[in-house]
């Protein structure tokens, strides 16, 4: 159904006159008639009447009105739910369990007016995507992968050193380190979660392996 079409029946209803509804917007007189023909056509029922004091309702046109009018706010609300400034903020993470996740939980409780709303992309090329095309408003992702440029438009931040654990056997040659480097890794077979192939952290991955001497299989 026309939205269009139907904001000029609603405005011919509310200003009792097809000439005074073209002058309310801003079209022309025939415009409007055009509009309520069409709608008319499509409900297949006639909405409107001339008489000598304007236009009147049909009783179908008194059953529609109230639709039309619902219609019209669903319009507004949808166009609302897009538009900049309007609608909740987008924001994709790549895992809602993980720490930056936990970011956008305290971004939340200090802002609780803010309206949210978080999604999960598959990878790092579709976020950064998403974010250039306004799908959404901003990602948090790793993008320092060699090679790796963002588009025109695009700008990246640090916004969170994440430290990296280590989980070993009791056994294990570092079970009781405080702390050792990538390099100490060297030789080691490891488990390295999240390696899915196509990922941001599949070329983390990969970009550690090359400079630290790590063989990924």
């Amino acid at each position: 159904m026309n939205v269009t079409a139907v904001r000029t029946f609603v405005a011919v209803v509310d200003a009792g006159q097809f000439q005074d509804a073209a002058a309310d917007l801003s079209v022309t007189p025939q415009a409007v008639s055009k509009r309520v023909a069409a709608l008319e056509k499509e409900l297949g029922v006639r909405l409107l009447v001339r008489d000598a004091r304007g236009a009147r309702l049909t009783v179908d046109g008194q059953a529609f009105l109230p639709h039309a009018r619902g219609l019209l706010r669903a319009a507004e609300r949808a166009v609302a739910s897009v538009r900049p400034g309007s609608r909740a903020l987008r924001v994709d993470v790549i895992g809602r369990q993980l720490s930056l996740a936990g970011l956008l939980r305290g971004f939340h409780r200090a802002h609780p007016g803010t309206e949210l709303d978080v999604v999960t992309l598959f990878d790092s090329d579709t976020a950064v995507a998403a974010v250039r095309d306004g799908a959404v408003d901003a990602t948090f992702r790793a993008v320092s992968a060699p090679g790796h440029r963002l588009p025109p438009g695009v700008a990246a931040t640090p916004v969170l050193d994440e430290p990296l654990h280590l989980f070993t056997g009791p056994g294990h040659p570092y079970a009781d380190a405080p702390a050792i480097t990538p390099a100490q890794l060297a030789g080691h077979r490891i488990w390295m979660p999240g390696n899915t192939p196509g990922t941001e952290w599949t070329a983390y991955y990969d970009a550690m392996a090359e400079a630290f001497g790590f063989v990924v299989d």
